[in-house]
């Protein structure tokens, strides 16, 4: 058996493998005698069937896999020894022309090779890193919000300003009958708030659903309407009032602030709002770092320039599915997902280069850290080293979760270097305007 390699471009190759009947007749000869100890065939006992009728029945079949698994093994142990650095599978480009009578074969197969290119991790234009912080505004409807989520609902007659409404939205045509709960100050349209201002228990209201809430997709929440209804729904529907509340606030005492952090975490207002800012800020960070991520990647993507076997690619998405696809849908698919393959790539020059890598022990730790994280969640400060060894074993032996934990982790390596490499400048923002300036383009 031969294999030689054309190459057609740096990214394309096509390699041929030669295979001559010495290299497979002793495995089809074996496989043969095997059938023939087992073959019933009427007319003849068993293990006495000529191997001229076998040949007849089985030989070409037995011939065709016999010769596709030594095809396979070739062609894997190649692609090993020679180091090939492929992208997708090899496609064979003369499978329809193949004789089965001949005793000699050979095949043909397309490579795409995967491109030669450096990074530059630092890059020319600095990225911008947001320091997220809880400024007053939010701190004091933080405090707003908890101290109504934990206070009291004091019955009413008679609607007034903040109070929480419980009714029944109706609208025969919609089929709208909806049970339902809001705050008056859910409701955004000023005729709509006059016809609600001042109505008791018992009245039915009618109200128009445009601009009734601040987004349209609130009327799929409050009138159980579909997604596509819900856009720009303009009818009258009646609302019959059932109860009104209004929600009398927690007092800001050591009962409030122990159901809220456990006992005596937080003792004065001061300290509350010191906690409120302190959990929101740590959860900022994750939103922070995530935009860093995308932004770095982008970067990396746009900056980083090499050519791919594309012709190649859109060939072998066409029939690598479980459902093959025509040529057109093949090149859309792959320009979808071109912008990933490529970034794909960089990361793992990358990690290649810069020897970013999960090992066991680092993955056992980083389990223990997150086990010992979720205990503390349920009171348990402490455990013993034993205890968090035996947890972490039984995880370890979950392949499922050895994988989402690995991505974690690694995801959190890359991070931690492009903190460390790339080119950053650092703003701090408030909440409301990380979400303007970051996502508003």
């Amino acid at each position: 058996m031969e294999i030689t390699k054309k190459d057609i471009d740096s990214l394309n190759t096509v390699l041929t493998v030669a295979i001559k009947e010495e290299d497979y007749s002793e495995k089809v000869q074996k496989v043969l005698n095997d059938y023939r100890k087992t073959a019933n065939i009427p007319g003849f006992r068993k293990g006495h069937v000529p191997m001229g009728m076998v040949k007849k029945q089985y030989g070409k079949a037995v011939l065709i896999e016999e010769v596709n698994k030594l095809l396979q093994d070739s062609l894997h142990n190649y692609l090993t020894e020679e180091k090939f650095d492929v992208l997708g599978n090899p496609l064979p480009k003369n499978t329809t022309e193949i004789d089965w009578n001949n005793s000699d074969f050979t095949f043909d197969f397309e490579l795409g090779l995967s491109p030669k290119f450096e990074v530059d991790v630092k890059g020319k234009k600095a990225i911008t890193h947001y320091t997220i912080v809880a400024d007053k505004k939010m701190i004091d409807d933080q405090v707003k919000s908890i101290r109504n989520q934990y206070g009291k609902l004091i019955s009413k007659t008679e609607i007034e300003k903040g109070d929480e409404i419980t009714g029944t939205f109706t609208n025969e045509e919609k089929g709208i009958d909806k049970n339902t709960s809001f705050s008056l100050d859910v409701i955004k349209g000023k005729t709509q708030i006059k016809s609600l201002m001042g109505a008791k228990v018992g009245d039915t209201v009618t109200l128009k659903t445009k601009d009734l809430f601040a987004d349209d997709h609130q009327n799929q929440t409050y009138l159980d309407v579909s997604h596509d209804d819900a856009h720009g729904l303009e009818i009258e529907v009646n609302f019959e009032i059932k109860e009104v509340n209004k929600r009398e606030m927690a007092e800001l005492n050591q009962d409030f602030f122990d159901k809220i952090f456990g006992k005596d975490t937080v003792k004065t207002e001061e300290e509350l709002k010191a906690k409120i800012k302190e959990d929101a800020e740590r959860q900022f960070v994750q939103q922070s770092d995530q935009k860093l991520m995308d932004e770095v990647v982008e970067s990396l993507i746009a900056n980083t320039k090499f050519d791919l076997p594309g012709e190649f690619l859109a060939k072998w998405i066409q029939v690598s599915g479980e459902n093959p696809m025509s040529e057109d849908e093949a090149k859309a698919e792959y320009e979808r997902s071109e912008k990933g393959l490529r970034y794909q790539l960089i990361e793992g020059k990358i990690r290649k280069d810069h020897n970013i890598q999960v090992s066991f022990d680092e993955l056992k730790d980083y389990s223990k850290n997150m086990i010992k994280a979720q205990m503390a969640q349920y009171g348990q400060m402490d455990p013993s080293d034993e205890e968090l060894d035996s947890i972490a074993a039984r995880i370890m032996q979950n392949q499922e979760e050895v994988k989402k934990l690995s991505e974690q982790l690694n995801s959190q390596k890359l991070l931690t270097f492009f903190k460390e490499n790339t080119k950053l400048k650092t703003k701090e923002i408030t909440y409301d305007k990380f979400i303007k300036e970051a996502y508003s383009k």
